[in-house]
């Protein structure tokens, strides 16, 4: 018999994944393998494969499907890379990450959710994804990654994100306010350079304690 999850499922990644310009393989393939549901929280468990942005606590939000799928193609994932996320949510963006590299370090500023991602990864047996609870917005220590992936909007751009890349790293970034913003492939060409790409128009939660207009000097 048909599971009707496994539909639901494969409709999200025709119908709202690669229908927004999402056409590499292995993505729509790591969105077919890592089930969402057990990511949403039981009294949204409805809208696990819809098209909207679902409620997490704290007034957070998971990201919608296609997003999420952008977002990997975007990184271009090949599977050695050591990736940093900024916002783990419940985890869902954190496992499809996990599947696609070597090693993927979260940051999640809310206790609850980082533990709740922990206990989502586990579930499913996902070992290559460390959660640390902590602020992003004051991110210490020099390490390098060969992708990150902000998964909270700033308000205005932070050169320190970029800075975080090792060469030839990728950053996944949405820069701006309500209604409009922006998101952006940013890539680290040599020491000390960088070039961005405008990707497409969408909005997402803010980072906690990000610099706003008027408070951040380029």
């Amino acid at each position: 018999m048909i599971n009707p999850t496994d539909i639901a499922r494969e409709q999200m990644v025709q119908q709202q994944v690669r229908a927004w310009d999402v056409l590499d393989e292995r993505v729509l393939d790591t969105l077919r393998t890592v089930p969402r549901e057990p990511f949403v929280p039981a009294e949204h468990r409805f809208l696990a494969y819809a098209d909207v942005q679902v409620p997490l606590p704290h007034g957070q939000h998971m990201l919608r499907p296609n997003v999420v799928g952008r977002l990997l193609q975007s990184l271009e994932l090949e599977g050695a890379e050591r990736v940093l996320q900024i916002g783990a949510g419940s985890g869902f963006l954190t496992a499809c990450l996990a599947t696609a590299c070597a090693s993927v370090r979260a940051i999640e500023i809310f206790p609850d959710l980082a533990d709740l991602t922990r206990a989502n990864l586990d579930s499913l047996g996902i070992r290559n994804a460390q959660v640390a609870t902590g602020d992003a917005a004051r991110l210490e220590g020099g390490e390098r990654y060969d992708a990150i992936a902000l998964t909270a909007s700033l308000p205005v751009y932070e050169e320190r994100f970029e800075r975080r890349l090792a060469v030839g790293g990728r950053l996944f970034v949405v820069v701006g306010e309500p209604p409009v913003m922006e998101a952006y492939l940013v890539r680290c060409l040599a020491e000390g350079a960088w070039a961005r790409e405008s990707l497409f128009e969408t909005v997402v939660d803010p980072l906690i304690n990000a610099s706003r207009p008027g408070t951040f000097t380029f």
